[in-house]
């Protein structure tokens, strides 16, 4: 059955009055009702509301605080006390639309609320593009200076509410100078008077294009973008961006953007005030915050932050690294840097990032980041370096894991090493010097190099960097790529670490084997002192086994076992205490580190300059640059402390090599070569040097035979047998006459004029020896 339905226009005049009615009543009532609930809503939510009559006068006040662990604050914010205010008029007109092109380019269109700011900030997080937030100037006012930073409903609510009411009650100008007042621009510096100031050291009426820029850049992330963080470039950056958009928006021409753009900004030296001390290790501790917490708590939420740091360390630190930077300065050195760590629980004791975060960067006018020896700002114990022998430690201890021990022997001669495609890899020792057989004891003790590359070959060059990963060298991730970046140079310093983690690394063999990384923060409440965050000590990870930490660390303790190459009363020596120390120095000399730990305290320093120029060669391996400095803050570090011996753990024992002396046919023609069946021998006591090539090249029995040539005890022989054909033997007529150096080594540098010891042997006798000189 088909259905009728009726139609508006077949209605009568009556009916369609009635619809009508309806219809206007419903909207009518819809609206009033809708007014009355807005009117509810609001006077419910204006009860409580902050007064907005005061913020014309309103100074905020900050207060996070950052302290040692002893309380003693050493990032203090003054609130008031480091706050002026400023009127519009006192303002650079650039800041105003650096500002309004950053912030709030509708500012003085709108009413509180722009509807397309909102929208173009939903499309700005989708797409990941452009500058400006969602909230206006008004809305930011009054989260600044009225709110809580909370996220929700009711404080949306109340936003809301106020700002229709600063619209209502203030001019755009007023708002716009509360704003100014307001803000934050990094750290203690709340309003752009005290920035302008802090950064610049002048009035904000006299900033330039660039400078307010820069400042209007700041507020969304004061942290991110400061030019004194961890990664200044972002400042730049951002810098630009705002120049962008103040010519998108008319208020400069493309010249004058282009020209802030490539002018340098100066920025004020820092002042050492009270309220900010030892500040690379604050800057590292706020960066921790901020990835634990966000920007905006850690700026604005008065927390209260208690640290690791040892301040008075710290500051006996800071001063040994400044004192004995100074006196290096005939050596091309511009820069150290030193960490402290209690290696049993990973915390931070002292950090000095450089000599004097206060000062100039160096030579002046230098170009940061490329030509400065010396940068005030950079924590350089984060700054990727060469460690040289530093890291020779790890290599023995994964030798150790495989069944080396103190007492194995290792043949230090010339030795080369097949590169494949590549030049043959032949090491040198820092003295050019050849010592043939070492035990493993003297040759990590004395830093031979050659006998530390055959055990990383012997070792494995993955399996060394693994562990070395798992220590706390986070560059040592052992990807293909960086184990063949690194090769048989990784255990002579052929990969880039940072000092915290190298000191970190060290913390394992003082901590017999576990690891713990590095803490520098113990307890963080808020404004209410509610706690946020504890720290909590963990058991650590063990690394390997007890054993090998009490080898590794009796080995660089003994100041026997480096006395060949440091002395006995060199600056690794600390009178009364037991110490174990390694230092590093990069072939060209740029980098020299010295590393030593009780199981108490672990000190790491490096001495350089931050742009890697060469220093004065006679900087010597652990003699001077590093070591003075790192002796002096040990010293200070174990001060009150008992002597700490490395205890050796049960079924450690010591062990010796087995008798090396063998009865063996040796050749008359050389005593230093084993006789073939048949040849004209005679029966010896010797030591017989045999080495196994890992690469099967056999190239390191010929470097060992080579060296048992010339070698000073005649008692020693290499493996291969044969007397006949000798390299660098005369076997004419039948003499077979021997001559051999005693004193002076293949390859050795000798003064013009020098005296020459050579053994002769002959099955003959000598009567005559006729030795022509070619020079």
């Amino acid at each position: 059955m088909p259905v009728r339905i009726t139609r508006f226009s077949g209605l009568t005049k009556q009916k369609k009055l009635e619809l009508l009615t309806y219809a206007a009543s419903f909207v009518l009532f819809s609206l009033v009702g809708g007014v009355i609930l807005v009117v509810i809503v609001v006077a419910a939510f204006s009860i409580d509301l902050p007064n907005p009559n005061t913020l014309l006068t309103r100074e905020t006040e900050l207060s996070t605080r950052i302290l040692a662990n002893d309380g003693t604050p050493i990032y203090e914010v003054f609130g008031e006390k480091n706050r002026s205010l400023v009127k519009l008029d006192e303002v650079s007109p650039y800041v105003i639309y650096a500002t309004l092109s950053t912030e709030d380019s509708e500012f003085y269109q709108h009413t509180g609320y722009s509807f397309r700011g909102m929208l173009r900030a939903m499309k700005n997080t989708v797409t990941g593009s452009g500058l400006q937030g969602g909230s206006t100037i008004t809305q930011q006012v009054v989260k600044n200076a009225l709110l809580s930073q909370e996220r929700t409903l009711s404080r949306k609510i109340k936003e809301a509410i106020l700002s229709l009411q600063l619209e209502n009650k203030y001019t755009k100008d007023e708002i716009m100078q509360m704003y100014l007042n307001e803000t934050p621009y990094g750290g203690q510096n709340y309003g752009v008077l005290t920035a302008s100031k802090a950064y610049f050291d002048k009035h904000p009426k006299d900033l330039t294009v660039a400078e307010a820029a820069f400042l209007a850049g700041l507020p969304q992330r004061p942290s991110v973008y400061s030019p004194y963080g961890t990664h200044p470039e972002l400042s730049k950056e951002r810098q630009v961006e705002v120049l962008r958009r103040m010519t998108e928006d008319g208020y400069i021409t493309k010249q004058q953007a282009e020209e802030a753009k490539n002018k340098e900004l100066t920025y004020r030296t820092k002042q050492n005030e009270v309220g900010f001390k030892a500040p690379h290790f604050v800057l590292y501790v706020k960066q921790k915050l901020i990835e634990q917490f966000g920007d905006k708590l850690v700026e604005q939420g008065g927390l209260k932050v208690t640290t690791t740091l040892d301040y008075k360390l710290h500051e006996e630190s800071q001063k040994v690294v400044k004192d004995e930077v100074s006196k290096l300065k005939n050596y091309k050195v511009g820069n150290a840097a030193a960490v402290v760590l209690d290696p049993k629980n990973g915390q931070i004791l002292a950090m000095v990032g450089s000599k004097d975060y206060f000062a100039d960067s160096e030579p002046e006018n230098c170009s940061e980041g490329e030509s400065c020896v010396f940068e005030a700002n950079v924590n350089a114990t984060l700054s990727l370096r060469q460690p040289g022998s530093a890291t020779k430690p790890i290599t023995y201890s994964a030798a150790l894991q495989k069944g080396y021990t103190a007492s194995t022997v290792l043949v230090d001669v010339k030795t080369e090493f097949p590169g494949g495609d590549q030049p043959a890899y032949i090491p040198v020792n820092y003295d050019g010097q050849f010592r043939g057989p070492v035990q493993v004891r003297y040759a990590l003790g004395n830093s031979y190099n050659i006998p530390a590359v055959k055990t990383l070959a012997l070792t494995g060059v993955k399996n060394v960097m693994e562990l070395g990963y798992r220590m706390g060298l986070s560059t040592w991730e052992p990807t293909t790529e960086n184990i063949n970046n690194a090769g048989l140079s990784l255990t002579l310093g052929g990969r880039e670490v940072r000092l915290l983690d190298l000191t970190s690394a060290f913390g394992v063999l003082a901590n017999s084997g576990v690891k713990q990384d590095p803490v520098s923060i113990l307890k963080v409440s808020d404004a209410k002192d509610k706690t946020l965050y504890e720290y909590r000590q963990s058991d650590g990870t063990r690394i390997f086994e007890e054993g090998i930490a009490f080898i590794i660390s009796n080995i660089l303790s003994d100041n026997g076992a480096r006395s060949a190459a440091f002395g006995t009363n060199s600056v690794l020596n600390i009178s009364g205490k037991t110490v174990s120390v390694k230092t590093g120095t990069t072939d060209e000399k740029k980098d020299n580190w010295t590393i030593g730990y009780t199981p108490s305290v672990v000190v790491g320093v490096w001495v350089g300059n931050n742009n890697n120029a060469v220093k004065n060669p006679a900087i010597a391996s652990g003699i001077t640059g590093a070591s003075p400095i790192w002796q002096k803050i040990m010293i200070a570090a174990l001060k009150g402390k008992d002597d700490e011996k490395p205890e050796a753990p049960g079924g450690t024992e010591p062990s010796s090599a087995s008798s090396v002396y063998q009865r063996q046919k040796v050749c008359k023609n050389n005593p230093h070569r084993l006789a073939q069946d048949g040849e004209d021998a005679e029966d010896r006591d010797v030591i017989v040097l045999s080495e196994n090539d890992p690469t099967g090249a056999d190239k390191w029995q010929e470097g060992v035979d080579k060296w048992v040539l010339t070698a000073p005890d005649g008692r020693f022989v290499g493996a291969t047998k044969g007397c006949s054909g000798i390299p660098g033997f005369s076997d004419a007529g039948s003499s077979g006459g021997v001559i051999s150096i005693s004193n002076v080594n293949n390859g050795a540098n000798v003064p013009r004029i020098f005296d020459v010891l050579a053994n002769t042997n002959s099955s003959n006798g000598v009567k005559k020896v006729t030795w022509p000189a070619h020079v």
